[in-house]
């Protein structure tokens, strides 16, 4: 691998002789150096052949024969990292896929933002309050949310206490797709509860669709037994570097590097360098890997990413990540794609609707307007509609529980409603019902799009 891509260093060292931006400052040094050394030792999180079926199902939605739906946690906590935590997070992206799924008439990749997502980068590296500045919170793989000096301090403990979480949440998350949870007809009853609401009245067209493709499944004499089990992947920020090469090891069929903390690895908007440690971290290992795209980049950037993550033109390796916000995606996004369209190279696109559109209400809640993360979704998909060119995922901030964190909905969160159960430490989420609602309104998108389908009604969304 390390031949191949014409680097000379240590392809699991290369990344220090070049510039890392967001990365802790540990006091202790050599207890870093310990805790590495444990980690080097732990048993994979995942596993390469999982590695290799993702990377195909990343290419074909690239090429417009599957959808990704990606959701979980702005961050992770270690206190809610709890089986039922993890379970409804699970059955929210389960509920959204069968949807998307019908309405994409395409299989549906489901990937979490889970076992792994415990740190965020920040645009300060120190916070200040009541005239005391602390250190900022970097998420719990790297120090404590709350505001006294001794929790702010960087541990690299957290990163062993990060990989012993992301463990049990994949044992989990195993459990639950293999085990007859994620069932299509168990599923669908869910899916049968939220549409009991009146709020969700526009959506029993494509509900009865949905039901009545099910009972001629069943009528047909479907096999549902081979429905019971779902392929469920994970992903996170590759942002903290020592962790990331700690956990990157060579399969012993192929000799190839893999990423074994998750199967699907991004590089965020602050840390896309691609003269920096992330990028050249990631540029050895074969995962699929995905950058976070907002509106300051040009083309040159995007050709120089793919020269440095995708040398070889393989389809399904890098997926360029849009966040956008709904006010600049229209203006943006058309000539990025154009750029990359005439280049030529494979890559898959994916909207990111959530971190472009964060506000700050009158009440000094952050949050997001439902509102404003659709439209986001709507011009994703218009953009690549008039280019010709395939949208191939969303990737969205979201979680299984009834928090009140975004405003808006059918349900109409408002900003006195924030404060009932706004539980994030750093962006506002998605609720269940929220989720549940973006899915129909993408999957109503979807089918009125495809050739020769009698649309149900289109109202705003295209």
């Amino acid at each position: 691998m390390e031949a191949a891509l014409g680097n000379e260093c240590d392809p699991l060292n290369c990344w220090r002789n070049y510039p890392a931006t967001q990365q802790p400052t540990y006091p202790d040094l050599d207890a870093l150096k310990r805790t590495v050394e444990d980690l080097r030792t732990r048993p994979p999180l995942v596993f390469a052949g999982e590695v290799d079926s993702l990377r195909d199902m990343m290419a074909k939605a690239g090429a417009g024969k599957a959808f990704v739906l990606t959701g979980g946690d702005c961050a992770e906590t270690f206190a809610e990292s709890t089986a039922d935590r993890v379970r409804l997070k699970v059955q929210t992206i389960l509920q959204m896929s069968v949807v998307l799924t019908y309405g994409a008439a395409m299989p549906v990749v489901k990937m979490g933002r889970l076992a792994g997502q415990y740190a965020k980068p920040r645009s300060s590296d120190t916070e200040t309050r009541e005239g005391v500045t602390l250190p900022s919170y970097r998420g719990d793989a790297v120090n404590s949310h709350e505001f006294i000096e001794s929790a702010r301090v960087p541990d690299p403990a957290r990163l062993l206490d990060m990989y012993q979480r992301s463990a049990s949440s994949f044992n989990l998350i195993r459990a639950f797709t293999m085990g007859g949870y994620a069932d299509m007809r168990r599923v669908h009853e869910w899916n049968r509860g939220f549409m009991a609401n009146p709020a969700y009245a526009r959506f029993d067209a494509l509900a009865g669709q949905i039901d009545s493709a099910m009972q001629f499944m069943e009528a047909a004499g479907v096999d549902f037994e081979a429905l019971r089990t779902v392929d469920f992947y994970s992903s996170h920020e590759a942002l903290l570097l020592e962790y990331e090469a700690a956990m990157t090891r060579t399969d012993s069929r192929s000799g190839d590097l893999y990423n074994t903390s998750a199967h699907f690895l991004w590089i965020g908007e602050r840390t896309r360098d691609p003269k920096g440690a992330h990028v050249e971290l990631l540029s050895h290992v074969r995962n699929p890997i995905g950058v976070k795209i907002g509106p300051s980049a040009s083309v040159e950037d995007l050709k120089e990413l793919m020269d440095k993550l995708n040398p070889h033109n393989e389809a399904g390796r890098l997926t360029f990540i849009t966040r956008m916000g709904a006010s600049r995606i229209r203006e943006v996004l058309p000539g990025l794609v154009e750029g990359v369209k005439s280049d030529g190279r494979f890559v898959t696109w994916m909207c990111d609707p959530m971190h472009g559109n964060t506000v700050t209400a009158d009440n000094g809640y952050k949050t997001r307007r439902f509102d404003t993360v659709l439209d986001e979704v709507a011009g994703f998909f218009e953009v690549h509609d008039a280019l010709g060119t395939v949208p191939g995922g969303m990737h969205v901030e979201l979680t299984g529980d009834d928090v009140t964190e975004v405003l808006g909905g059918a349900q109409e969160i408002d900003e006195k409603a924030l404060a009932e159960h706004y539980e994030t430490l750093v962006d506002p989420r998605l609720n269940h019902q929220q989720s549940l609602e973006l899915a129909f309104d993408v999957a109503q998108a979807l089918a009125a799009h495809r050739p020769g389908f009698q649309p149900f009604d289109k109202g705003s969304f295209f």
